[in-house]
């Protein structure tokens, strides 16, 4: 299969998957695609929050569909993208594809720490740190159902990429030099 100039960066939330794309995008000088902004702006426009979003998704295809028919055009029509995507890797299997591991209390004390007030009202999310770990594992899980039903693959299964990092251990800088020095060995071999 031909490589294509595409980096996918899947991975559990507070992982660092947003900030770490939108550098690489900067430094490579490449387009940047949120799917996650995407599926939030479909659950706004609903009048719900993200944690609902994914449980609707769980029984309304047309959500999923969406999303990944916006990601296959995408791979489809363009080079140079770094994609921050749970499924970027599955419709991409030509791309570079990257998971960043977080243990999901430090993502939660993470995302908490870097939220304002108002999101934290418009999706109801809990104060405590442990509260919304365990929030954020039923949406992993709600997740993880959803593409098994749907197309019979697990994102949080880290055999599905070129490369993993544990996020928890490494600053951005250092994530993003790791990327950009595997993709470069990736695209020459």
């Amino acid at each position: 299969m031909e490589k294509r100039h595409i980096i996918t960066i899947a991975g559990k939330p507070g992982s660092g998957k947003s900030t770490t794309s939108k550098a690489l995008a900067k430094e490579l000088d490449y387009k940047h695609f949120s799917s996650g902004d995407l599926f939030r702006s479909i659950g706004k426009e609903g009048g719900i929050d993200v944690f609902a979003i994914n449980v609707v998704a769980e029984t309304e295809k047309a959500i999923d569909e969406l999303v990944d028919q916006k990601l296959r055009d995408l791979g489809a029509d363009n080079d140079k993208l770094v994609i921050d995507s749970r499924m970027a890797w599955h419709w991409m299997p030509y791309s570079f594809r990257v998971y960043l591991n977080l243990d999901l209390t430090i993502a939660a004390e993470r995302i908490l720490r870097g939220m304002d007030e108002q999101r934290r009202a418009a999706e109801h999310i809990p104060d405590s740190i442990e509260a919304y770990a365990a929030n954020l594992a039923g949406r992993l899980a709600s997740e993880e159902r959803r593409y098994m039903n749907l197309y019979q693959v697990n994102p949080y299964d880290v055999s599905n990429y070129n490369m993993v990092i544990d996020s928890a251990i490494h600053s951005i800088q250092e994530v993003k030099k790791m990327i950009l020095d595997e993709y470069n060995i990736w695209l020459t071999k």
